[in-house]
């Protein structure tokens, strides 16, 4: 069936429906972690017409150093009905979409890394490509309304600027969150445990958004013509995402804003164990009431008026885009529940799950609960984000994966990391080989 035509009846059928997401015989999958964006020179039309000329001489010199953007599986970020075929054959009814290709006046960079801007006029052109990038997405959700929700990229160097922006997002209907970078040490900015970010994270409170935050942002730049550079770049890429997690609680941004969402996406789970036990030992010690000589020197007011522990408001207010999620990492659902769990796909990184997702999500949660799978597949996706899980129940129905498929366990893989699930050979693209080493022998 054509992609729109079942996206159209979706939207005429769920209202009367009779068969809801939770009890028909297939698994409504939303990609809580996907990645588009807009062919270069198409942000144009979303630029002023003031910075056109500006745009021209960004574009005939700007060089990417992503293989994906240059190759024929570039246009899985903008083609509306590849991206529809193919999350059909995947069995993906909806998709999240994080930012992918290069919004206008980005800088080259050696790596996969994304730096904040350090000066007034970098800074001024940036927020205008992300806010092009943002008007974009608008456009591209409409083309699918039912099946994709965006999230509207912020610079933070400027809050008012960044609250116009939040605003303006969520009069637009079609976005699920802000997506606002973490910030690295000695960064131009704040860290996010400041003060400054108030209005933030109360507008975005206010506004039923959830605050996303994807690993790729907050890496300190590196001596990038060190042979190790970049294994150690991106390696270490997600922990610096991580420290968001724990500098939210000891800020105590979730005691203020018991409603706010965060979703730490495609950082892994394992984590969050580790940074729980040490704020577990730690903050009780820090309080002022406790009285402790040593830790009690590092407390202060806003540890003081922390009332939950540091696992309770992670339970609380945080929600994991658990991309590349393997049967390793079920001891996250034991430590965080099955409400704070989101699967992902990655969509269309060679690194991700697609074409093979109904395989990866049987992999890995062939073993868990029904109604945990449900929601780790979409229930928490749809009300973090805001997806009507009504309109995707007939389409899941078509192409979502069968549950008597899904709890079929797959016996011995050999594999013990996401990484290593397989080879992806995308038409057109480069079929990565996964690592030997990653294989257990």
């Amino acid at each position: 069936m054509d992609p729109h035509a079942r996206d159209q009846r979706a939207g005429r059928r769920h209202h009367g429906m009779s068969t809801t997401w939770d009890t028909i015989d297939r698994y409504v999958v939303i990609s809580a972690d996907t990645h588009a964006g807009a062919e270069m020179h198409d942000y144009k039309q979303y630029l002023p017409t003031a910075l056109h000329d500006r745009f021209e001489e960004w574009a005939a010199s700007y060089v990417s150093p992503y293989d994906d953007l240059m190759t024929a599986t570039a246009k899985r970020n903008w083609d509306s009905d590849l991206r529809l075929r193919e999350a059909d054959a995947d069995g993906v009814a909806a998709e999240l979409l994080f930012p992918n290709t290069v919004p206008p006046f980005f800088p080259t960079v050696p790596n996969v890394t994304i730096r904040l801007p350090k000066t007034r006029d970098e800074l001024e052109l940036r927020w205008a490509g992300i806010r092009a990038h943002n008007r974009w997405q608008v456009d591209f959700c409409s083309l699918s309304p039912h099946r994709r929700r965006g999230l509207a990229q912020v610079f933070t160097h400027d809050i008012d600027e960044a609250l116009r922006e939040i605003r303006w997002a969520a009069e637009q209907g079609c976005f699920g969150g802000i997506l606002v970078p973490a910030v690295s040490p000695g960064d131009v900015v704040e860290p996010l445990f400041h003060t400054r970010y108030e209005p933030i994270w109360a507008a975005c409170q206010d506004l039923d958004l959830t605050v996303v935050q994807h690993s790729g942002t907050g890496s300190p730049e590196m001596p990038m013509d060190q042979p190790a550079s970049n294994p150690v770049l991106i390696t270490e890429m997600a922990s610096w995402a991580q420290r968001t997690v724990p500098h939210l609680i000891l800020a105590g941004v979730f005691e203020r804003y018991p409603r706010l969402r965060f979703a730490p996406t495609e950082q892994g789970t394992l984590f969050v164990k580790g940074s729980l036990q040490i704020l577990e030992a730690m903050v009780p010690a820090m309080k002022t009431s406790a009285a402790n000589r040593t830790y009690g020197m590092f407390g202060g007011s806003s540890v003081d008026e922390l009332t939950l522990t540091p696992t309770e408001y992670v339970r609380r207010n945080c929600y994991f885009g658990a991309s590349a999620f393997s049967p390793w990492e079920l001891g996250s659902l034991k430590l965080l529940g099955d409400e704070h769990l989101m699967w992902g796909s990655d969509y269309p990184h060679e690194e991700g799950t697609t074409p093979h997702s109904k395989m990866a999500i049987q992999w890995a949660l062939s073993g868990v609960p029904e109604a945990s799978c449900r929601k780790i597949l979409a229930g928490n996706a749809a009300r973090v984000y805001g997806f009507d899980l009504d309109a995707l129940t007939p389409v899941a129905a078509e192409i979502g994966p069968r549950l008597e498929d899904v709890h079929q366990p797959l016996g011995e893989t050999g594999y013990r990391s996401m990484l290593a699930f397989g080879a992806r050979p995308f038409e057109g693209g480069l079929a990565l080989k996964r690592d030997d080493a990653a294989v257990a022998g």
